[in-house]
């Protein structure tokens, strides 16, 4: 099987050339546009996230000898999660190579976390059949790269520094309240406010629930520290 011009570039960001182009071109193919004899990437995604989290695992328990499991889990879930798959694949252009049916291309597929993350893990999932164990851990740690470094950092977002805070003084946990949505179904803004049960609050937009939640979390901690 030949790969398409497309696919031969994309192979080369990925840094991997496939002596089974037909993995690549399953692992690019979304259900919105699979049929009896062009199968979706679901099957390689289920693989894919299972290869990640073993590659992810083994990298933190060997980065840090000294960190216990309640240190590592917060930056394992960090590194696994769909919006670090997503910001990979747009890291190395997934979406331009994705294949999608036309009501997803017209909704904005090629942008959607969902789409990418799971297009990610189902790439790794193709290199690891195409090629083993170690040609996929060298993929994954190679495109995930300094991530896995700052994940001790990334770990401690805002809405756990917040809720941290909130413990301290004997407060519940805060509240993420969405209090309005906006923008098309394809690309929708969502503002959330983040409250305390001692009154203070801060609001914040974004462009999915998650990114807005940590925004309202980090300006609140802001406003709450005085800083």
């Amino acid at each position: 099987m030949r790969l398409s011009a497309e696919l031969r570039a994309f192979q080369g960001r990925l840094g991997h050339s496939f002596h089974r182009p037909e993995l690549l071109v399953r692992a690019l193919t979304h259900p919105s546009i699979s049929t009896e004899t062009r199968p979706s990437n679901q099957r390689l995604e289920f693989l894919g996230d299972r290869v990640l989290n073993l590659t992810i695992a083994e990298a933190l328990f060997r980065a840090d000898r000294l960190a216990d499991e309640g240190q590592l889990a917060p930056r394992y879930n960090v590194l696994v999660r769909k919006e670090t798959c997503a910001d990979v694949a747009r890291q190395i252009d997934l979406g331009t190579a994705l294949k999608l049916g036309r009501s997803e291309m017209m909704s904005g597929g090629r942008r959607k976390d969902a789409l990418l993350g799971d297009a990610m893990e189902a790439v790794i999932a193709a290199i690891y059949l195409d090629g083993g164990l170690e040609p996929a851990r060298a993929a994954v740690l190679r495109l995930w790269g300094g991530r896995i470094d700052a994940a001790e950092e990334q770990a401690r977002d805002p809405k756990t520094a917040l809720q941290e805070w909130a413990q301290a003084r004997a407060m519940p946990p805060p509240d993420y309240v969405e209090t309005r949505r906006s923008g098309p179904d394809h690309a929708p803004r969502f503002t959330i406010e983040a409250r305390l049960a001692s009154g203070e609050t801060a609001s914040a937009t974004a462009g999915s629930k998650r990114h807005a939640e940590q925004a309202a979390a980090e300006a609140l901690l802001k406003r709450v520290e005085g800083t």
